[in-house]
């Protein structure tokens, strides 16, 4: 999906044969996602995932948590010193959300396990799965081929699309290990939150949300540049509404703890929580789903590659 097939094929549009490699690839991935999506019936979703959607379910969501909060009387409160459990107790925040978000990656997984079965080459063993393991995390196939990166507007390379990508993926993965780290806190060693700043959670989340604002903002800047041949035009509202929801759950979380100390903090929690239930909500039909299927297919191709070499098979 770098774009430069586009730009070296001598029968891209203007000619008349129009061959456009990248838009035919994206119109691919978003039928395989609609294809194995779970429940089937709900393959349609992914061509609704759009901003309005997204919006939609989070002004509905913050709503709902405002109203709820305005019935306990909380919804203006004097400072709580950052106990948000004041508000929300913790077992119903980590049985609403725990229980949504499982389902999500439950339903995403169940996907694109059926995905694998229909396009797996055989068994994996431990050097394929290290080899795609490390092309996925580093995003190798985002360099061009030639470490000069992907297209982007025009025919220009440029790795900015990479560094985004690693701002987003590892800006999420320390936020999860925050969620991680403050959950043992809580259950095994008896450390109830809040959490001072410089504690390992509050310190693993502000950095992962920092990445999280760089990340997606980039990405969405290059989306809205991208030249329109590069992709099919139907997944640019999947693709928008996931990089908004990502930055907004960012840019409420790292409200609420700065504001985590003042009466106003239950009206950041409630938007906060109305944000990232949205994002849960929309997991499964949304553009989170490209990266299970694109490692399920950077292992296929892992596979493929090291089995054909050793068959004596030199080509590709």
């Amino acid at each position: 999906n770098c774009g430069a097939c586009l730009h070296a094929c001598q029968y891209a549009p203007p000619h008349e044969f129009a061959i456009n490699v990248p838009k035919a690839m994206a119109q691919a991935r978003l039928e395989t996602y609609q294809q194995y999506a779970q429940p089937a019936a709900f393959g349609a979703l992914y061509r609704r995932a759009g901003i309005t959607v997204a919006l939609a379910l989070i002004v509905g969501l913050t709503l709902f948590l405002l109203l709820a909060m305005a019935l306990k009387g909380s919804l203006i409160h004097p400072p709580l010193a950052g106990d948000f459990y004041q508000i929300f107790p913790h077992s119903l925040l980590a049985w609403m959300f725990g229980s949504v978000f499982v389902l999500a990656i439950g339903l995403l997984m169940a996907g694109v396990i059926r995905f694998w079965r229909e396009i797996s080459p055989g068994v994996p063993r431990s050097a394929e799965i290290a080899e795609a393991s490390h092309n996925a995390l580093t995003l190798k196939y985002l360099d061009g081929g030639h470490g000069k990166g992907c297209n982007e507007a025009d025919d220009a390379f440029t790795l900015l699309r990479r560094r985004f990508h690693h701002f987003t993926f590892y800006g999420f993965m320390l936020c999860f290990a925050a969620t991680v780290v403050a959950t043992g806190y809580h259950y095994v060693a008896g450390w109830e939150a809040p959490y001072p700043f410089f504690s390992l959670p509050v310190m693993l989340g502000t950095l992962g949300g920092i990445g999280l604002l760089i990340g997606p903002a980039g990405l969405l800047w290059l989306n809205l540049r991208r030249s329109p041949l590069h992709g099919d035009a139907r997944q640019k509202p999947m693709d928008r509404s996931f990089i908004l929801l990502l930055f907004l759950t960012s840019l409420t979380g790292l409200a609420l703890l700065a504001g985590r100390d003042t009466s106003g903090m239950g009206i950041l929690l409630a938007l906060h929580l109305g944000v990232v239930m949205a994002l849960f909500l929309t997991l499964p039909y949304g553009k989170f789903a490209h990266g299970f299927f694109r490692c399920a297919a950077l292992l296929k191709w892992a596979i493929e590659k090291r089995r054909g070499k050793h068959a004596g098979d030199t080509g590709n």
